[in-house]
């Protein structure tokens, strides 16, 4: 949580004749689920919340009775209302819905209500008394208790894992549908948001946190909806392409972090000497094997989906990129921003080669073997891997050094 400047000031404890808090719920398609959720939600506000507040479902192009129910609750729960938008996408309802809101405080929350709402008045309480600026419920915080399936926990680690290395995040948790944002600062921000989908979160909270304002994490109890109809594939393809804009838009300075209120980060590190070549190849074989076990993990999880080699091949880009910030960081011994895209792009021309090999491995195998499965793919893969190791050892050090060296010459020369 970075704290480049001073606190807001809290909102005045007395009645106010305007919500202080506007909580949004988006919904696509969910007849079973609003009415629940939102007399659910609703109670809870009653309950517990100090302040005025006010519901607001945000309907993005429901097909089924979604926008009757909605019409409906907002007849008979007081302080609720219902928007339509005719487009779908999640970033576009919270987008529209935040920018019209009066309220100080302005959050959002899942219909699924997976997120207990007991951390709800935690979650918005930072933002009231003008400690935080933003405010995001984490599922991978210590203190968070979570239930759900091995599938959903190696993609949401795998995501928060990718951001970590390609944009350096803080935050633990991206996509935690749960989230607040004090409204004078969501005035700044939501211009320069451009994804109107699933990517929108993750956005808001990088360009959030790289103009130095203060976002503050309550780890949550969270329970998986068996019954969601989020297609991950088509999500994960549409986050990298979100994660691949942003980072050109903070590389080459597109955005005006600094007009957001906070100083912005830099990507100054020291230089320290590399390590030798043996301890190279040491710690270059301990992320290796860590790489190949989650490749193998993600194929098992995506092959179903997308089929053997698209599988292969999306299992091995996500890998990827995580193996080349492990090797940048922990076998190279580089630090900082400097260099960052240049050793992203030799990553991902070790990838090319990787991908020419397990590939190629696979359908040698499917040639011999045409009806083969997991259970013959998993160890030709682990085979595979193994063998373009030493090519892409040999390639990620000529990739990364040279610019490590430059930099160490040019900060010699400075001196």
């Amino acid at each position: 949580m970075r704290t480049a400047r001073r606190p807001a000031p809290p909102l005045p404890a007395q009645a106010h004749p305007e919500p202080v808090l506007e909580v949004v719920v988006p919904v696509h398609n969910e007849e079973h689920d609003l009415e629940p959720c939102v007399r659910r939600l609703h109670a809870h506000l009653v309950e517990t919340f100090p302040y005025p507040f006010r519901i607001t479902v945000a309907d993005n192009a429901s097909t089924d009775r979604t926008p009757w129910i909605a019409a409906r609750l907002a007849g008979e729960l007081p302080g609720t209302q219902w928007v339509r938008l005719e487009e779908k996408g999640r970033g576009r309802a919270l987008h529209t819905a935040w920018s019209r809101s009066p309220a100080p405080v302005l959050a959002y929350l899942d219909v699924d209500l997976s997120t207990d709402l007991a951390a709800l008045l935690p979650l918005v309480a930072p933002l009231i008394s003008g400690h935080s600026d933003l405010a995001i419920g984490t599922r991978l915080a210590p203190g968070a208790r979570v239930v759900r399936g091995p599938k959903r926990e190696i993609v949401s680690r795998c995501y928060n894992g990718l951001l970590r290395t390609t944009l350096s995040v803080g935050f633990t948790d991206a996509q935690c549908g749960f989230k607040a944002v004090r409204r004078e600062v969501a005035e700044r921000l939501l211009p320069l948001v451009e994804d109107r989908e699933w990517f929108f979160d993750t956005e808001l909270l990088v360009i959030a946190e790289r103009a130095g304002l203060r976002i503050h994490e309550v780890p949550v109890d969270w329970v998986d909806d068996p019954d969601s109809r989020v297609d991950l594939l088509r999500t994960a393809l549409a986050d990298l392409r979100g994660m691949a804009r942003l980072g050109r838009a903070l590389a080459r300075g597109r955005l005006p972090l600094a007009a957001l209120g906070g100083a912005g980060t830099t990507a100054g590190s020291p230089v320290v000497p590399p390590p030798g070549r043996l301890t190279q190849l040491l710690r270059f074989a301990a992320v290796g094997a860590a790489a190949t076990l989650l490749h193998l993990a993600l194929y098992v999880l995506l092959r179903p989906a997308a089929g053997a080699q698209a599988g292969n091949a999306l299992a091995l880009l996500l890998c990827t990129v995580l193996n080349t910030a492990a090797n940048r960081r922990f076998t190279f011994g580089v630090r900082g921003r400097a260099g960052l895209p240049a050793h992203h792009l030799g990553g991902l021309m070790a990838l090319l080669a990787g991908l020419a090999v397990t590939g190629g491995a696979l359908a040698v195998l499917h040639h011999a073997d045409p009806g083969a499965g997991p259970g013959t793919e998993l160890p030709v893969l682990v085979a595979a891997n193994l063998a373009a190791a030493v090519l892409r050892f040999h390639l990620l050090r000529a990739w990364i050094l040279p610019g490590r060296r430059s930099r160490r010459t040019t900060g010699t020369s400075a001196s």
